[in-house]
């Protein structure tokens, strides 16, 4: 069986600048390594765009769960040290803080600022994307299946939903739902996805699993081994097999043409 992630750019991973900023949650001792598992959730959304860029041409984009902004940088950082270009029309961003001169500054043009849960939460009604960022967002949402039914209207027909998140098998996920809401923080996780719960939002929603991978079997802060290549391609290789292995799951979600 052909894993298509197996053949995608790496080396751009080593040395890129945008792990040493303190914005994306880095450790400080594992900054400097080679090829951090931890950041291939912007690695796999950087690949899905500049796949689709490559096929359809120049994207509009809407990112929702912005933050700061790590998931632009980290592409316009890859793209700087040959990873590949992707070419945007436009990228928009929704959150629930807006903060616009750091976003302004990244590349970001139009602006929602919204709580993602609440009854108001609306994007503009004459604008549709080619794609559709929900980058670990959902987990820390109550309803994460509502929040995606307001959004696949405005997916082109054509387009992609594409994400991430945390993973647990199916048997243990409604347990270990249970289990975090109990003692959630504010803006923590409170919801658990397996990779069956995404097929099924996909489902609900018209949309077909263009794509559906694990990320890795293990990963540990500076681990030695995450400075060797083999050791990131046997994790992407170990996800894609065994999609269900707790750790976090990546996806493409396609809107029927």
């Amino acid at each position: 069986m052909a894993i298509k992630q197996l053949a995608w750019e790496v080396d751009f991973l080593k040395n890129n600048p945008a792990f040493q900023c303190d914005n994306y949650g880095v450790p400080p001792d594992a900054r400097h390594i080679s090829y951090p598992i931890r950041m291939v959730r912007y690695w796999f959304i950087y690949h899905f765009l500049r796949e689709d860029s490559a096929r359809r041409g120049a994207l509009n984009v809407c990112e929702i769960g912005v933050d700061i902004g790590q998931m632009l940088g980290f592409l316009r950082a890859s793209e700087a040290l040959g990873g590949g270009k992707v070419e945007l029309a436009s990228w928009d961003a929704v959150d629930a803080l807006i903060r616009e001169d750091i976003l302004k500054r990244v590349g970001y043009n139009k602006f929602y600022q919204v709580d993602l849960e609440s009854a108001e939460f609306a994007l503009s009604d004459d604008k549709q994307y080619d794609a559709m960022i929900l980058l670990h967002v959902l987990e820390h949402l109550f309803k994460p299946e509502e929040l995606v039914a307001k959004i696949v209207p405005h997916l082109k027909p054509g387009g992609m939903l594409i994400g991430g998140l945390p993973s647990t098998p199916k048997s243990f996920a409604q347990g270990r739902e249970d289990k975090i809401r109990a003692t959630a923080r504010k803006f923590g996780h409170v919801s658990v996805f397996s990779p069956e719960r995404v097929r099924e939002m996909a489902q609900a929603n018209g949309l077909e699993v263009e794509f559906l991978s694990g990320a890795f079997f293990m990963r540990k802060k500076g681990f030695f081994l995450e400075n060797t290549k083999w050791w990131l391609r046997f994790n992407l290789w170990f996800g894609a097999m065994f999609p269900s292995w707790p750790g976090e799951t990546y996806w493409i979600l396609r809107k029927p043409l």
